[in-house]
């Protein structure tokens, strides 16, 4: 190795020397300025209601405002443009969802790859889906659904194309042989008053955005897709127990920021976020809520998006669902 080749590597360890420390150290101090917490989708969901609790819980933690920025469209991928082209300093991230490992194979065209553009951050939690309809529906479980489907028009609702409401109904159809008109919306808040109201029949989705408004009668649940009755809805039944015995999901919602977020940065959000959410009075408002806490780390939370990518490119493929 000549001279001038050892003085090169020399120059290029010590940048990268100096890069990580000068990460660490941003680190240290992180965060010193408010925060950005942003949401695609409309206000209601899951993913706006994670963000408002964990986001009010950093503030108490850090003294930092952190700001819920709402951008709904295209089932969530239009805030995950912007966030891929935010600037990587750990003060802009986003919940994503289901629906974002969902989109990698369903659009023919996103403007961000979830696995290049995108750093896993921590996965917050998961929550079972229940399958509703209007409660004038004269169907009491997933067996009536398919019959009432074969011989009438049945309109389901979802929070957009490309979101779990969407593919969960596009299987269930492919599984039943059954025809339902899909109505897309901006996010499950603005579609459970259509659905409530009688312009829609049902909808997939999870328990915290349906299960509230089964109360008063208005909506009602006919089946969740666990392996087994969950303890927060124990009296309905699984479509496992229903004879659909391919029907187990959940709708789990986590953290990322922009691909190149220095990684200190990172794992420090990430493990403020899980004592947060491993505290008892998070973890009781969150089951109390019908969501499972979850936590952990970055590294847990890509292993998890690149499982669910996988699965759901395989569901999309055979549904043949497809979006532009």
């Amino acid at each position: 190795m000549t001279s001038i080749t050892i003085r090169r590597a020399l120059a290029i360890g010590l940048t990268g020397l100096a890069a990580t420390l000068a990460a660490v150290a941003h680190a240290a101090d992180y965060p010193t300025r408010p925060m950005r917490y942003m949401v695609g989708f409309a206000p209601g969901g899951i993913n706006d209601i994670m963000a408002r609790i964990v986001g009010q819980k950093l503030n108490e933690s850090w003294g930092q405002a952190v700001i819920v920025d709402n951008r709904p469209g295209a089932g969530g991928n239009l805030a995950a443009g912007i966030l891929a082209r935010s600037n990587a300093d750990g003060y802009t991230f986003m919940n994503v969802s289901t629906a974002h490992a969902i989109s990698q194979t369903l659009y023919a065209k996103l403007d961000y790859s979830l696995e290049r553009d995108l750093m896993p951050v921590v996965v917050l939690g998961s929550s079972p889906l229940i399958m509703v309809v209007n409660a004038s529906l004269p169907v009491k479980n997933v067996a009536e659904l398919v019959d009432y489907a074969k011989k009438n028009r049945v309109i389901y609702a979802s929070g957009g194309i490309g979101v779990i409401s969407h593919l969960g109904m596009e299987m269930f159809k492919v599984a039943t042989k059954i025809d339902a008109t899909h109505v897309p919306y901006k996010g499950v808040g603005p579609a459970v008053p259509d659905l409530i109201s009688g312009q829609a029949h049902v909808m997939v989705n999870a328990i915290p955005e349906l299960f509230p408004h089964t109360k008063g009668g208005k909506l009602r649940v006919i089946g969740s897709m666990t392996e087994k009755r969950h303890p927060f809805i124990p009296d309905v039944p699984t479509f496992i127990e229903q004879g659909y015995k391919e029907f187990v999901m959940g709708n789990w919602t986590g953290i990322v920021a922009p691909a190149k977020t220095p990684k200190p940065v990172i794992d420090k959000l990430a493990k403020e976020i899980t004592r947060i959410i491993k505290t008892p009075e998070m973890s009781k408002r969150l089951e109390e809520m019908g969501v499972d806490p979850m936590g952990g780390t970055p590294e847990e939370f890509g292993k998890l998006i690149r499982a669910e990518t996988a699965r759901f490119g395989k569901a999309v493929k055979d549904s043949g669902a497809k979006a532009e």
